[in-house]
């Protein structure tokens, strides 16, 4: 925080106001404040359906002059997020301070959009300092300068053609995320799973709510999403999915209540929206079946896309047997393309669309491949990333039946990204 309010000391900075992009960036943010004396603004990801109801917490005084901080810069989307939102709420924004620059195209973007990015430190002097000190090989040094080479985005003059990534053979997650069209859900998710260097979902099948809380809370850092089964739990209580959503926020997760939504649309918009479980009002993400056809889709998304929440589509299944095949998987990718702006992505056994800007997550997954005796079929990480293009593991039971969790989720997670960065072509 100290460094973070210096560098914007040393650049002359002039400031009416603070905000951090959420949520990483709101301690950095309220520790500089509170020790200056500097007004705070808080920018929410998402309006809450009660209070206010605002975006932006705080005493607003249109025309005065906001500062963000972010911990780090990527591609420059999160600090664009929060200026626009600041911006519709009367505020000028023309600078933004940031720990570390990964120089991946961040701070040209943001330019080009009238915000000026100052930096604490770049990721090419780390590199320089950690090799100067022998932390870090120069093999290592040049492997990562390689990849930042591949995935740096490009800005285009102003009312030319959409901004896209510099294609290299394979996308990053955070290239992927600044694709024309990629739904708020995925680009979230995309750029967490970077930050985290993380693509495991874990499969919290449990029917404690403590016990659920607690895998959140132990887990979190480690994973990109928590999958619930709310209906299992035996003390399901409104307050249970509250802690769970701030865990979430705490950790950086999303939400995906495996629901598996399968009827006419005006059931689904009641299931998702009221009954016991409110599911819409707590869960970043669900899922459905395609047997019902787009009225399904249609009817969560009346629900879901107000709240700015996103939708799997059940493309294909991990058990022997599955009828989530051949035309059946095509209908689903249909009916994804035709609902981009809900659907972001699929549950399935491997890639089934070409289109980058959807997410496949993939169940069924072990360090040991095999399976039980009620026909399900287990897979690799490696395999399911590298040979077969998902994006995503689930894992379940081969975490929860681990004595030490953590230690199980941890190789799950390191596997998985591992795999990923193969796939890259860039060395783990």
């Amino acid at each position: 925080a100290d460094l973070l309010f210096q560098t914007a000391k040393d650049a002359g900075l002039e400031y009416d106001c603070v905000c951090g992009v959420p949520y990483t960036a709101l301690p950095l943010a309220t520790i500089i404040c509170s020790e200056n004396q500097i007004p705070m603004l808080i920018r929410r990801k998402e309006a809450k359906d009660y209070g206010t109801k605002r975006l932006v917490e705080g005493t607003i005084n249109p025309g005065e002059t906001c500062l963000i901080f972010e911990d780090v810069v990527t591609s420059g989307s999160s600090v664009l997020e929060t200026a626009e939102v600041l911006q519709k709420a009367g505020l000028k924004v023309t600078d933004a301070v940031v720990l570390l620059d990964r120089e991946q195209g961040g701070k040209a973007r943001l330019e080009e959009c009238g915000i000026r990015l100052h930096s604490v430190c770049t990721l090419s002097s780390v590199l320089e300092i950690l090799q100067q000190q022998g932390e870090v090989a120069v093999e290592m040094v040049e492997k990562v300068k390689k990849f930042i080479q591949g995935n740096v985005f490009e800005p285009v003059a102003q009312n030319g053609p959409a901004p896209v990534k510099r294609l290299c053979k394979e996308l990053s997650f955070s290239a992927r995320a600044e694709l024309p069209g990629v739904h708020p859900i995925a680009a979230r998710l995309f750029m967490l799973m970077e930050k985290k260097q993380t693509n495991l979902c874990l499969s919290a099948d449990v029917t404690s709510s403590k016990e659920l809380l607690q895998l959140a809370a132990i887990l979190g850092p480690s994973i990109c999403i928590l999958k619930t089964h709310i209906d299992i739990l035996n003390d399901f209580t409104q307050e249970v999915v509250k802690e769970l959503r701030m865990l979430a926020d705490r950790h950086e997760f999303l939400i995906f209540e495996d629901r598996k939504f399968a009827d006419i649309g005006n059931t689904v918009k009641h299931q998702y929206e009221g009954g016991v479980f409110r599911i819409a009002s707590w869960s970043d993400v669900v899922n459905a079946h395609v047997v019902p056809g787009s009225g399904v889709v249609k009817g969560l998304k009346e629900v879901g896309l107000p709240l700015q929440r996103g939708c799997l589509l059940v493309a294909e299944m991990s058990s022997q047997g599955s009828l989530a095949t051949g035309d059946y998987t095509k209908a689903a990718v249909q009916m994804a393309e035709d609902n981009s702006d809900f659907v972001f992505g699929f549950i399935s056994g491997s890639r089934v669309s070409n289109k980058l800007e959807f997410l496949h997550l993939t169940p069924g997954v072990q360090l040991q491949t095999g399976g039980d005796n009620l026909g399900q079929k287990y897979l690799s990480p490696e395999e399911v990333i590298t040979r077969k293009g998902s994006d995503i593991i689930i894992v379940g039971r081969g975490i929860l039946s681990a004595s030490d969790r953590l230690q199980e989720a941890e190789k799950y997670r390191k596997a998985a990204w591992e795999s990923y960065v193969s796939r890259l072509g860039v060395g783990a």
